[in-house]
């Protein structure tokens, strides 16, 4: 199952408070202000920093 569109509107990063997107693969979560990919295990976004994966550029994802 998909994440709602109503869940990802209200969701936020956890570290700079900004607006997430879901990953073109539908795998991830992903923050493109502080380039941070957050996984999403079992249709339940994992929206930890310490759990989070940095990336050099958003665009892949």
């Amino acid at each position: 199952m998909a994440l709602k569109p109503e869940l990802i509107e209200v969701l936020a990063c956890p570290k700079c408070k900004t607006g997430v997107r879901v990953s073109k693969n539908g795998k991830a979560i992903v923050c493109d202000a502080c380039r941070l990919v957050y996984e999403i295990k079992d249709d339940i976004p994992v929206m930890l920093i310490d759990e989070a994966k940095q990336v050099e550029n958003t665009e892949e994802y």
